[in-house]
């Protein structure tokens, strides 16, 4: 079973990390998932356009485009 990409994306949060929009198109967003210590690319999650739209409305201090803590 794959793991909820809304879920991995809030962990990533949670300790830190950082994200930025790396596709985005009709069907949903892929956002690359960077380290808080430089920014490197180290996964990617891909949500439903409708489903990251939504979360960016919940978290409005975390919905930039780019995202740095």
């Amino acid at each position: 079973m794959s793991e909820d990409p809304r879920g991995v994306l809030e962990r990533w949060l949670a300790f830190g990390g950082s994200w930025e929009v790396a596709h985005r198109d009709a069907a949903g967003v892929t956002l690359a998932l960077l380290r808080c210590d430089g920014g490197e690319e180290m996964s990617r999650v891909t949500l439903p356009a409708a489903e990251f739209a939504a979360w960016q409305r919940a978290n409005p201090d975390e919905a930039d485009e780019r995202h740095k803590t």
